[in-house]
């Protein structure tokens, strides 16, 4: 007699329960009750065609039996041992009657068993229970790469749902697991088959990574996400996510992904490198140094063209070349390219111990200052490094440079202009490698007197050389500084290289330096810092040839005021150089030339009070009058720094102060006027400069309150206004500064209390009046933002008066009564 269909399912369920207790132990025995599971399935699958009434009796039941021991498992909430190790064994299941569906009937089989499957686990996608709904999902992302092919729609309904769930579920977990199974599914979708505005599979995960709040789903996402051209700029903005072990994954598990490094672009090699060794986080920094290291090994790995160095270490110096040649040395990128290899060098540390240095290029003279710069680097070392003498790789690199740019000059019309752009190409890449030299001369030790002098001299010629690029004037300077025994003698050098400039004397003898003889300063005594022929009659050409020196001399002069202190009375030589150079550029039409005048000004005003005092109302008017925007910043810049190196000793009167505080609150405002489309670099100097003032305490006069008040409504207005969104430099300094102004003060905190409901009224007004495209803070944040500024229990120990103010009581009570006074209420609805 055949059984009942009831004695059926509950023979199933008993081998079934056996089998997946025994599943729920250990992952060991997964495979062999694979096998056993897979004989009942198919053994059930027989006794279909045996009943015409219900074909499909033994297929169902065993279903039934399968579902309702995976039902049990549904529920249990995450993080259970036994339930996890039951779902991987479902997904190997799934794997396995897909492998084993070779004929037609075991194909029926496995089609049937996974469409069941998804019909029933979808319904728990929805379910109340957040417990089942994580757990379907987990089931789904682990079983969904072995489904195999099911219909047009079942695989509709399951895209449709893990969308759902991993966008719209509150659970982060739940919405983790989406993410991870709706990843496995971007490589089987047709964009071509997507409506016009239906969003792939692709889209919708690049949108949780970024923006989904919770750091598990956008780490989710940035793990499974296909790195390709498409979206490498989205997975590479992950490093700069809020939270640090996102930012760290970019390093130790996506990155490593890509096969090597030039998969990437040099912009975008330098931001992860820059982004990824300045992280505040040690653990990403340290994930950063030893994913450089495992672009060194792959750099090691390429077959070498060809050895340029001799000696033992010769593969090693090309790998190391190799490395810098992944970044812009030549360019921008050198920075980065430094960072780069010091964090190379602090993971293989060994690297370095012997090397050697011939035929310097750009890589490798970063390289050599590198080495040279590390604090573990012994004179031993050194010279066994075989580095070469400075000033003979620095007359070498000059003359090389001269040619290049003989070669980069010529007037040939029909010329090759590939032989031109590879002229500048070796004169940008020999300006690289002087300068590096020069930053190592510093370095040095300079015991030796010989080798001084002759450093000495090497550059001296550099400076007084017309065209020597202007970014190796400040390494030049610095060099001289290094090497000269006080600032008078510097002071002397660069006068007599700016005489020779505008003299055109290159052939009078040059004299040594003497550390001892200070009567050196006496010997051109009656030559002058003045030109022998009046501009007035000048050819046009000899007019242009003098404003190229004039220039120079500006150049030079201003990095030789940027590295001395010596007052004004104390050198007549300082007092040259103002009257005879600085003040006559600053009168002159020509911009580049003014521009630099007003910079030389400035220096020498910080070097005298005097000064200072007379130029006040110059930079004042530069301000105020000028239209072009460089003069104004080195007018802006100038200021600040005499406002805050003098105080109120710049102003003969106390009531100048107010004026010029009331000057530039108003010249902020009028930078900020939408209307005035003022300059995104002036606002930004401007609000840097009175954080400034404001922060060290330099305004406090009790005469200028108003002003002051005035001015700090001014910043927290620039800090929130629509016309500053695209202005980071000024963002990023306001942010800083109200945290560290308020929090460092209780009577600052009042300050800002007492100017918050006029700053409110106008955040409501242009809130009110923005226009498309534009975007700023809510009131309600902007609120916000001032009661976390004012709690008195944030500001610093020992800040606090002995009598504290309630700074929020008064603010609430200030609150208060604008709601119950109708004039207030009327200005805020105006």
């Amino acid at each position: 007699m055949a059984p009942r269909p009831d004695d059926a399912l509950e023979s199933i369920q008993q081998s079934l329960a056996a089998i997946f207790d025994q599943a729920q132990t250990s992952l060991a025995n997964h495979k062999k009750n694979c096998v056993a599971l897979y004989k009942i399935h198919l053994k059930s699958s027989e006794k279909n065609s045996k009943s015409k009434k219900r074909p499909d009796q033994g297929q169902a039941a065993f279903l039934a039996a399968f579902l309702d021991m995976v039902s049990r498992v549904v529920a249990v909430k995450k993080g259970t041992a036994a339930v996890d190790r039951i779902i991987k064994f479902v997904a190997q299941y799934v794997l396995f009657v897909n492998e084993k569906a070779g004929s037609s009937e075991d194909e029926t089989l496995a089609s049937a068993f996974v469409s069941r499957m998804l019909e029933w686990l979808i319904q728990g996608f929805v379910a109340k229970n957040k417990a089942v709904r994580y757990q379907t999902v987990h089931l789904v992302a682990e079983m969904i790469s072995y489904l195999g092919e099911i219909d047009e729609e079942s695989y509709l309904s399951l895209r449709a749902n893990l969308i759902q769930r991993s966008t719209c579920d509150k659970e982060s977990t739940v919405r983790a697991q989406a993410v991870s199974a709706l990843a496995r599914l971007v490589g089987s979708e047709d964009p071509a088959e997507l409506g016009e505005s239906e969003k792939s599979i692709l889209d919708v995960l690049l949108d949780i990574m970024a923006f989904d709040p919770s750091a598990e789903v956008r780490r989710a996402a940035l793990v499974h996400v296909p790195v390709t051209a498409d979206t490498l700029d989205h997975v590479l903005s992950r490093a700069r996510d809020v939270d640090p072990v996102t930012r760290k994954l970019v390093y130790t598990t996506v990155l490593p992904r890509l096969a090597h490094p030039r998969h990437l672009t040099i912009e975008q090699r330098e931001r992860v490198v820059q982004t990824g060794l300045g992280d505040r986080e040690p653990a990403v920094r340290l994930a950063a140094g030893k994913m450089m290291a495992t672009w060194f090994d792959l750099v090691t790995s390429e077959p070498p063209s060809d050895f340029p160095w001799a000696g033992d270490d010769g593969g090693i110096m090309h790998a190391l070349i190799g490395f810098l040649n992944l970044f812009d040395v030549v360019g921008p990128g050198e920075a980065v390219a430094v960072d780069a290899i010091l964090a190379l060098s602090s993971a293989r540390s060994g690297l370095f111990d012997s090397l050697y240095w011939k035929n310097l290029t750009p890589e490798s003279a970063v390289l050599t200052r590198v080495f040279v710069e590390r604090p573990e680097l012994t004179e031993d070392r050194l010279e066994r490094a075989g580095l070469p003498v400075a000033y003979n790789q620095l007359l070498s690199a000059m003359e090389d440079t001269e040619v290049a740019r003989a070669l980069g000059s010529g007037e040939d019309v029909d010329g090759d202009m590939d032989a031109a752009e590879e002229a500048e190409e070796e004169v940008a890449k020999r300006e690289i490698v002087l300068g590096e030299l020069l930053r190592m001369a510093v370095k040095l030790d300079y015991m030796d007197e010989i080798g001084r002098r002759k450093v000495y001299s090497v550059t001296r010629d550099m400076l007084a050389h017309p065209q020597l690029p202007p970014g190796l004037i400040a390494r030049c300077l610095d060099v001289m500084k290094e090497i000269l025994p006080t600032e008078r003698e510097l002071i002397r050098v660069v006068v007599e290289i700016v005489i020779d400039l505008r003299e055109g004397d290159s052939e009078e003898p040059e004299e040594e330096m003497n550390d001892q003889d200070t009567t050196q300063s006496d010997i051109r005594k009656e030559r002058s810092m003045r030109r022998a022929k009046a501009r007035e009659d000048m050819t046009a050409e000899e007019g242009a040839r003098a404003d190229v020196m004039d220039l120079r001399c500006l150049e030079v002069c201003n990095g030789m005021l940027e590295r001395v202190h010596e007052n004004f009375a104390d050198n007549s030589t300082l007092e040259g150089i103002l009257a005879d150079l600085i003040i006559p550029a600053v009168k002159r039409k020509e911009l580049s030339i003014r521009e630099k005048g007003l910079v030389g000004l400035g220096l020498c005003c910080l070097l005298s009070k005097n000064i200072a005092l007379n130029s006040l109302q110059l930079f004042l008017s530069q301000i105020q009058q000028s239209a072009v925007e460089e003069l104004r910043l080195s007018a802006l810049k100038s200021l600040f720094d005499l406002m805050v190196l003098y105080d109120r000793d710049l102003f003969t009167r106390s009531e100048d102060e107010e004026k010029v505080l009331k000057f530039l609150g108003e010249t902020l405002d009028y930078e900020l006027d939408a209307e005035s489309e003022g300059s995104a670099r002036v606002q930004a100097i401007m609000c840097i400069g009175l954080a400034k003032l404001l922060l060290a305490g330099l305004v406090t006069d009790p005469k200028a309150t108003d002003n002051q008040e005035q001015i700090l409504k001014s910043l927290l207005l620039a800090y929130v206004s629509p016309v500053t969104a695209d202005n980071a430099e000024l963002r990023q300094c306001l942010a800083y500064f109200f945290s560290v102004y308020c929090y460092s003060s209780a009577e600052n905190q009042s300050r800002l209390r007492a100017i918050f409901l006029s700053a409110f009224g106008e955040v409501m007004k242009m809130h009110d009046g923005l226009e498309d495209g534009q975007t700023m803070v809510t009131p309600q944040q902007f609120g916000l933002l001032v009661v976390d500024w004012t709690d008195s229990r944030k500001v610093a120990e020992g800040a606090t008066p002995v009598q504290p103010r309630h700074v929020h009581a008064d603010l609430a009570v200030d609150i208060l009564i604008a709601l119950y006074d109708s004039d207030r209420r009327s200005k805020f609805s105006q």
